[in-house]
């Protein structure tokens, strides 16, 4: 394959509208025989134009490349995003990147995509793509004018998972490495992995949820997952995530796990006695396991 036709975005998340723009790319290479090509970025340009800013993602770069090589596109190209690129014209981007490096021959941009220090308006990123031989589309939008990568942070920062699934197209996913935690779960019958996500995750608003979690050897358990402050054990400061696996019986510790996210089920409480609080977790767990299925 010869020609190559692309699109260019950071893609958090991999939604339904993200993946809406790359079916129409496929689509349109398989039409013209040429290679799909997906362009994006690592790390996040504001973390670059801004220092300081911590982005909050709906994915790592690695859980991205895996959602959108699942899509079945012909190759992803990851840009490394330095100060030397932020500076750059979208001319300037076009030609010595675009043109130049990667070789693309049309260029698909999403409906409200803008590229390039100061941007430029469609027409001039057709004028641009004139002059380099690299033809210029706009995509029309997505029919759900509400999927997009805010609109899904903000419904996991409201703890409504079940509605952010529907937008991602599968559950929200926090993965990390099980570390020391507290030890009191198990002194109550409820034994807790405590999860140490990546750093530029997002998190999702305190509370308890439904969760499947993935072991390193692929087996699922469902779950409870509480996000909080621990209100009645008042014994450590920040966001603590801890997960209690049903029916599962182990060591987790130093281990990687997934944790999919299915339902919420209450707020975060402060309860009066440690008997309050498993009478509680008696009943999460039996929540747990209606929600899941």
């Amino acid at each position: 394959m010869s020609r190559r036709i692309a699109t260019i975005g950071f893609f958090d998340g991999v939604h339904l509208g993200h993946r809406f723009l790359i079916k129409q790319i496929q689509d349109m290479a398989a039409k013209h025989e040429a290679e799909s090509l997906i362009v994006t970025m690592y790390p996040h340009p504001r973390a670059i134009v801004q220092p300081g800013f911590q982005p909050q993602l709906l994915t790592t770069l690695d859980e991205k490349l895996n959602l959108l090589q699942k899509t079945g596109i012909h190759k992803v190209e990851v840009l490394q995003f330095d100060k030397e690129m932020s500076r750059m014209s979208a001319r300037d981007f076009m030609e010595q990147v675009l043109h130049e490096k990667l070789g693309i021959d049309r260029l698909v941009m999403g409906y409200d995509h803008r590229f390039g220090h100061g941007g430029g308006t469609m027409e001039q990123y057709r004028e641009w793509g004139k002059e380099l031989g690299i033809e210029v589309l706009q995509m029309e939008a997505f029919s759900d004018e509400y999927v997009s990568s805010s609109a899904i942070r903000k419904l996991l920062l409201q703890g409504n998972v079940e509605k952010a699934a529907k937008l991602l197209g599968r559950p929200y996913v926090l993965s990390g490495k099980v570390v020391d935690g507290y030890k009191v779960g198990r002194t109550i019958g409820f034994p807790t992995a405590n999860l140490q996500p990546e750093p530029e995750k997002l998190i999702p608003a305190p509370g308890v949820y439904a969760v499947w979690a993935v072991l390193p050897d692929g087996d699922r358990y469902k779950g409870m997952l509480n996000i909080g402050n621990r209100p009645t054990l008042a014994n450590g400061d920040g966001i603590s995530i801890e997960v209690h696996l049903l029916d599962f019986k182990g060591d987790l510790y130093n281990q990687p796990l997934k944790l999919g996210f299915g339902s919420r089920i209450r707020d975060e409480h402060r309860f009066g006695s440690l008997e309050e609080l498993q009478t509680q977790l008696r009943q999460d767990a039996l929540s747990a396991k209606l929600l899941l299925g």
